[in-house]
Order: C-alpha cells, then structure tokens, then sequence
C-alpha cells in the first residue's frame, strides 16, 4: 500500500514506514511476523501534513485498495498478520475510521467489513528491504486495481 498512497496524497504525505502493530511481541522480525504468533499485523504508518491532506480521506483510500470483507487474508497472502485493520491515535480518528466502515459497508459491501479498528500500539518498523518495496521491486505482485 506504501507506493499507492505515495503515489495519491503526493507531498501531503510528510513520511510513511511499513512494519508491525497489534501484537505482543517486542520488536517482532519479519519472518516471526510470518509465523502468525505474534499476533501482529503487517501495517503502513503514514504521517501527513493536515494542511493538504484529510484522515477520512486516507481512510477511504485504505478501503479502496483492498478487500475489507475477507478474514485474515489479502490477495494471495492469508494469516493474521494480513488482516484488514485501522489503527487509531485519538477518539477523532477512531470516530472517523468508524464512520467511513460504516459508510462503506452501506455503499458498496454485500458482506460484512471485517476491518479490526484499534487502539495504535508499539509501532515496529520492518526491515529496510520491506520500505519502498514496489519501488524496488517494480514487478512486484501487488501491482493491482482499486476497487472503487
């Protein structure tokens, strides 16, 4: 998702890191993420200027760019650590985040939104060779199509 909403929100966004959040484990690799016990889930940490860019606006692209309705999977990957989750800062942001699943569960889902909205915990950013990965990896498989 990195790439994408670099590629959306442009010089709004002031940095963005991809790592961990929601588990227990204390500075998680990638490989246990992978093993599904440390109950994290693979995230994208955006900081963004207000001034250029709304959160409910990075919220509808974060369900724009993948199947909210699907447990514990995305795409081809399956597990928790792929699950669909908001995770939020302040009350504002937890009020938005469930405004806009409800929003879009009314507008364009048949089956529920499964998207988990949390508290934000420790962030655990991932090793360098998962940041920027489509930019370093331009035929990676995740080159797909927003949904709407």
């Amino acid at each position: 998702m990195e790439k994408w909403f670099r590629k959306e929100f442009g010089d709004g966004l002031v940095k963005t890191a991809v790592g961990f959040m929601g588990g227990k484990a204390k500075n998680p690799t990638y490989e246990q993420v992978c093993s599904g016990k440390t109950g994290h889930a693979e995230v994208l940490q955006v900081e963004y200027n207000k001034d250029k860019v709304k959160y409910e606006d990075l919220l509808k692209f974060f369900w724009r760019m993948h199947d909210p309705t699907t447990l514990n999977r995305q795409g081809n990957d399956m597990g928790t650590q792929y699950r669909s989750a908001v995770f939020y800062h302040n009350e504002e942001q937890q009020r938005l985040a469930q405004k806009v699943k409800e929003e879009i569960q009314k507008d364009r889902y048949k089956q529920p939104v499964v998207t988990e909205i949390a508290p934000a915990s420790d962030f655990y950013k991932a090793e360098e060779y998962h940041q920027l990965y489509l930019d370093k990896n331009p035929s990676g498989y995740c080159n797909h199509k927003l949904r709407w």
